[in-house]
């Protein structure tokens, strides 16, 4: 099912790669540097994050690589903090290989920290400054740091772990205080500690690799307990070249605004590579707010701005402004833009350039929307594949010769890549968790690809759409159905405020059943259930109609606005264990009813159809 196919023609292709290479000409100095910076990844191996400050810091000392609240910091000023907290942490042992672990909020003080760490060829993990508990101690326990460094608004959440210092390890835990309050015991004041060290670049700088980890990037739990994927310094500077030079086109005079936090990939390697790669300032801020995303846009006089979807959906979504274009922003970059809020997004404020990408943390390759064409992700020259798949079986499909098989332009299938030389597969810590990643003998013996475990749709000339998550696909009736495109549809209606569209195991039946967890816009006892049901056959066919509706007061989501769905999907519609209302749909009457344990033991059984 798909609402637009969104193909792309021959002459939509000839026409866009003829005027991108006439802009190319009148501002050829972003694409130039980042020719030169992929040229130079494949004729060295010295070249890493903190050379690459260093440069910046010796060719423009003074320009502004950081702006925060009404603070500034230059890119001499950054590289100079960043030298102290690597000095600090080699007096402490750390060297080549040893992981630190960062816990804070959005701050310059936390790029000091990465930039120090990576410095010493040591491998940043920055902690999701959200989690608590089991799943905290999970994500420390991945990457089992021999340090940790925490600001003082995070200590409250390190405490509910069993990694809280004691007396006896003082050495290995040090906290940022943001006044003059002492540290936590069991901490060493960061800030004291850091005064008295040199600023001078760390000779380790220039020992450092390009195929070195430089980061632990973790994965948000959305579908279980957090993975960390490695991220290495070839990586990161690719993503620098790809999407900030060559597909957004940042240049040094350009303001690139970060709502994002520092433990997405979206702001640690997008943002923050796209903005030192040009030599541009980055503005942050501490939390996204949708209510003062413009204002601060143009408090900063930002001319770009880094996103996921879910940030330009929340934005679409507020009342029209006669400020909406009152801004400076030239170009966005960012993934998960939907199709279906694409058009809308750039027309009303005013957008001209979307830097589209598509590539995980874990992807050995990425796309770009190198032509800025509307509705894509992009193209890759690397060898991927987009093959058939099986949503019931949440397996790669065979032909009936028993053979994987590639989809054709405009087909929806598996998106999987090729791991080479060219193209690597750093994995994660947990070797198993990588291994099960793969997939061998794909099309031809010996092959070995990448899973990414999307469902993308092939629109020609090596460009592909994202359509789904293939966890959240489900099969129904004998048909796919994509939960984002019912989600859409669902949103159509004025009631609801927000869905989260999954399947779930029926017994009795084969494949799974949508069922949409929501919550309104209007009183429960106001909620209109026929209403609702119009908006859907309206637009939707009988067997992409949630079977049931799960009414929530409000859904759990990351730090990065991504919808848990474990829990939702683990719960499903069992009343013993949901005490949120939940209907079901009745599809001989068409209508949703409010679903009883007599029902619910009937559908169990067969005896009710759905």
């Amino acid at each position: 099912m798909s609402t637009s196919t969104d193909s792309i023609s021959f002459l939509q292709f000839l026409k866009a790669l003829f005027r991108e290479n006439i802009s190319i000409l009148r501002q050829p100095v972003p694409v130039l540097l980042g020719l030169l910076g992929t040229l130079r990844s494949r004729t060295t191996k010295k070249w890493s994050i903190g050379k690459l400050l260093e440069s910046q810091a010796a060719r423009i000392p003074e320009r502004p690589a950081i702006r925060f609240n009404a603070g500034e910091w230059s890119y001499r000023q950054l590289n100079a903090r960043s030298n102290q907290v690597a000095a600090l942490l080699q007096r402490q042992g750390i060297q080549r290989g040893d992981a630190v672990a960062i816990m804070m909020e959005t701050d310059p003080e936390l790029l000091a920290c990465i930039a120090g760490i990576v410095k010493l060829g040591a491998i940043a993990g920055v902690l999701n400054h959200n989690q608590r508990d089991d799943v905290l101690s999970h994500s420390i326990n991945l990457i089992k740091p021999k340090l940790i460094i925490v600001s003082e608004e995070c200590v409250s959440a390190l405490a509910t772990t069993p990694h809280y210092p004691t007396v006896d390890t003082t050495a290995a835990y040090y906290c940022l205080a943001a006044s003059n309050k002492p540290v936590p015991e069991g901490f060493v004041d960061f800030g004291q500690a850091l005064a008295t060290m040199p600023d001078s670049n760390p000779a380790s700088t220039s020992s450092v690799t390009l195929e070195q980890p430089c980061f632990f990037v973790f994965t948000s739990g959305t579908t279980g307990l957090p993975k960390a994927s490695i991220m290495t310094h070839y990586r990161w500077l690719m993503g620098m070249c790809g999407v900030g030079l060559f597909s957004a086109r940042l240049r040094s005079t350009d303001v690139l605004y970060v709502t994002l936090p520092f433990y997405h990939n979206n702001a640690l390697t997008v943002s923050w590579g796209a903005a030192m790669g040009a030599g541009a300032c980055m503005a942050l801020s501490r939390k996204f707010s949708v209510s003062r995303f413009w204002d601060e846009i143009r408090h900063y006089r930002a001319t770009a701005f880094c996103y996921i979807g879910e940030l330009c959906t929340y934005l679409l979504n507020q009342p029209p402004s006669p400020m909406d274009k009152q801004h400076e922003v030239r170009v966005i970059a960012g993934n998960g833009m939907r199709p279906d809020i694409w058009d809308a997004f750039k027309q009303r404020f005013g957008i001209h350039r979307v830097a589209e990408f598509y590539g995980a943390s874990e992807c050995n390759l990425a796309f770009i929307n190198y032509l800025n064409l509307d509705r894509t992700v992009g193209m890759c020259p690397l060898p991927y594949a987009v093959i058939g798949y099986d949503p019931e079986g949440e397996i790669p499909q065979r032909n009936q010769k028993g053979k994987y098989y590639k989809v054709r332009k405009g087909g929806a299938g598996l998106l999987i890549t090729k791991i080479n030389d060219f193209a690597p597969f750093d994995g994660y810590t947990d070797s198993a968790a990588s291994e099960k990643k793969l997939l061998r003998n794909v099309l031809k013996k010996g092959d070995c690809w990448f899973n990414t475990g999307d469902l993308v749709r092939d629109q020609g000339f090596r460009h592909i759409q994202f359509v789904d998550r293939l966890g959240d696909t489900f099969r129904w009736k004998g048909e796919n159905v994509a939960t984002t495109e019912v989600e859409v549809i669902l949103n159509k209606d004025s009631q609801i405020d927000q869905s989260v569209v999954f399947g779930v195991r029926v017994p009795n039946t084969s494949g799974r059943a949508g069922m949409a967890a929501i919550t309104l816009n209007v009183d429960f006892d106001q909620f209109d259930t026929g209403a609702l049901v119009k908006t859907l056959q309206q637009h939707l066919p009988s067997y992409a109609i949630p079977i049931f509706l799960r009414v929530r007061k409000a859904h759990e989501v990351t730090g990065t606005f991504k919808n848990r769905k474990v829990e939702l999907k683990r719960d499903g519609f069992d009343l013993d264990v949901v005490n949120d209302p939940v209907f079901w749909y009745a599809s001989q009457e068409r209508q949703y009813k409010r679903l009883d344990g007599a029902t619910l033991k009937a559908i169990c059984s067969g005896d009710q159809r759905i």
